[in-house]
């Protein structure tokens, strides 16, 4: 896939894990992490079933996003579902951390589960969160009228993408401080069905100020 591991560390630390359904060469959830002048995005992205036709409609999903990554939210939506007309299509969901104003702005269309963690500004066994309210549809056949949402980042805040591979509740009981490597990992295999495609992918920002509790 097209730079997906393209180097974002300059404002977050990343990871990944991931598994097709067994069975199956190819996975069709992909993400994509890529920097532009303002800040970075993020975006996970679900091809409806699984195998190879799955597989194609996500990687034509993280194509396009991959070139297109300094527009808004919004209209990379709008330009996945051109791209992906005729095909299965996919649910997916954006996030982009916004450097200079230290804001997250965040959009989704179907079943990627997204939610961001303000890590300083509770206690740390109870840290506040926010999850991306997602639409229902489809992106390349149903693509419904999606509002952006602008939540505010500060530094530590964490991140964290689920495809439907991952069983409900999977957020509970995380050790936040952990790296984000670790975290997916441990989500994927603590939660994984097994039943299908899945992946995880946590981001915790690095720009901002860190608040207090």
């Amino acid at each position: 896939m097209p730079r997906a591991s393209v180097d974002a560390s300059a404002l977050i630390d990343w990871g990944v894990a991931a598994s097709a359904l067994p069975g199956q060469a190819q996975s069709g959830d992909l993400h994509l992490v890529k920097p532009v002048a303002s800040g970075v995005l993020v975006a996970v992205v679900d091809g409806l079933g699984h195998g190879t036709e799955a597989a194609t409609a996500a990687r034509t999903a993280v194509n396009t996003l991959d070139e297109h990554a300094s527009e808004s939210v919004l209209a990379l939506l709008e330009r996945c579902h051109v791209a992906l007309k005729g095909s299965r299509g996919v649910v997916m969901s954006l996030a982009f951390a916004n450097r200079h104003q230290n804001a997250l702005t965040w959009a989704g269309v179907g079943n990627v589960d997204c939610m961001l963690f303000h890590v300083g500004a509770a206690t740390p066994a109870k840290p506040r969160r926010a999850g991306l309210v997602t639409r229902g549809g489809i992106v390349g056949s149903e693509l419904p009228e999606v509002r952006a949402q602008v939540v505010p980042l500060a530094r530590g805040d964490v991140l964290i993408f689920a495809t439907d591979g991952i069983r409900e509740g999977f957020s509970d009981g995380l050790q936040l401080e952990a790296p984000p490597q670790q975290l997916a990992e441990h989500i994927l295999s603590q939660h994984g069905k097994g039943t299908d495609d899945a992946l995880v992918l946590v981001a915790r920002y690095r720009g901002g100020t860190r608040t207090s509790g």
